[in-house]
């Protein structure tokens, strides 16, 4: 774990809104910090607002920062575009990836890379790179070939987002429900995936509402969001005792078993 100054990720005091509904505010107060190395966990009941926290990070339009402050390597990239923040090194793994027909993985990957250098990467440096990543993640070279998530299963929707992820080469991976709608074997496939991948300078964020992918992927800090707000925070033993106990006693000590799960 690294025990470097300047974190790679710093929010301070974030509140954030639906851009089309600004009376509805969805993130009420975040401080969150991450550096290079550490595997961070949002946990929280449907509604929480994890994906808005990790949406919001990646510079989605789709909300609105009210105040607060993202700070990402030293930098404030609070009203940054979303292409701007990917190129730098910011990457969403999508809870719902899109399916793009006609458009194959190789060529889709090869632009990414191109926007992330900032430079066309030669065919034989890009093909080099995907046939290293590809066998990282014990995957076929055919897999390359399909259109993106054209015809493709739920593990294999989330396994192309963890081979978007090696390639790139972010400095922050921020892991939407990764594990959503998973049978127990891919979910222990993309996991593997994932940790093949992790690097000493890469900081993960890890949304998730259940416990079973940190089985697999272990966090070093576990945060509970509820309403919009982190409540706990705690390492792996947190997310051992939501397993065990679930968020209603929780919700219970703040007031919010009826409000929480429609905030």
């Amino acid at each position: 774990m690294s025990k470097t100054s300047e974190p790679i990720l710093e929010i301070r005091d974030l509140k954030v809104s639906i851009t089309d509904k600004p009376a509805i505010q969805i993130i009420k107060g975040i401080d969150l910090m991450i550096r290079a190395g550490e595997v961070h966990t949002i946990m929280g009941p449907n509604g929480s607002g994890k994906s808005t926290l990790a949406s919001t990070i990646a510079g989605s339009p789709v909300y609105t920062v009210d105040s607060g402050e993202i700070r990402y390597k030293g930098c404030d990239i609070t009203h940054a575009k979303a292409d701007e923040r990917a190129r730098d090194g910011v990457f969403l793994s999508f809870q719902y990836p899109t399916v793009i027909p006609g458009v194959t993985m190789v060529n889709f990957m090869r632009e990414a890379l191109k926007a992330r250098r900032g430079a066309e990467v030669p065919a034989r440096e890009f093909l080099g790179e995907l046939r290293e990543t590809l066998a990282q993640l014990k995957m076929g070279e055919e897999f390359a070939r399909r259109y993106v998530n054209d015809g493709f299963s739920g593990g294999e929707k989330k396994r192309a987002e963890i081979l978007q992820m090696g390639l790139l080469k972010p400095d922050l991976a921020i892991l939407d429900e990764t594990d959503s709608g998973l049978d127990v074997d891919a979910l222990r496939t993309v996991a593997e995936g994932v940790n093949a991948l992790r690097r000493p300078e890469m900081g993960i964020l890890l949304i998730t509402h259940y416990e079973r992918i940190l089985n697999y992927i272990h966090p070093d800090f576990v945060h509970i969001l509820v309403a919009g707000r982190i409540v706990r925070s705690g390492d792996a033993s947190l997310a051992q005792e939501i397993e065990a106990e679930g968020y209603d006693p929780i919700l219970k000590a703040l007031g919010l078993l009826e409000g929480a799960a429609a905030s």
